[in-house]
């Protein structure tokens, strides 16, 4: 099994900036994938970004490009995503994931998830 703990979250105005982290610990895999998604109330989770086990390719989201960054810690359990320029509808709860093999950005492709942390950014 595999855990994942999303922690960062949090309330910030209009233009500002937060920085979420993600753990994972338990069972390893040669090949895998880890991504951010979110979930706004009311609205079907998407996908936010994307990363390779080994950080060297990501994949956003065309509502995220050019403000947000993901990244991956010199621990390779550990992934990071910079929120720049937050926007009102950036607000929603954040899901960290995981999944073996290369890039997804379906969430259904994905087989781990953590509990996720909130973001609201207030206008």
């Amino acid at each position: 099994q595999v855990q994942l703990v999303e922690s960062g979250g949090g309330l910030v105005q209009v233009g500002g900036s937060l920085k979420l982290s993600c753990a994972a610990s338990g069972r390893t895999f040669i090949s895998y994938t880890m991504g951010w998604f979110r979930q706004a109330p009311g609205k079907e989770r998407e996908f936010v970004a994307t990363i390779t086990g080994g950080g060297d390719i990501t994949r956003y989201a065309d509502s995220v490009k050019g403000r947000f960054t993901i990244s991956r810690g010199d621990a390779k359990n550990t992934i990071y995503l910079q929120m720049n320029s937050l926007k009102p509808e950036d607000t929603a709860l954040y899901y960290c994931a995981l999944r073996p093999g290369w890039l997804g950005t379906s969430p259904s492709s994905y087989d781990y998830w953590g509990q996720g942390t909130q973001v609201t950014v207030s206008s």
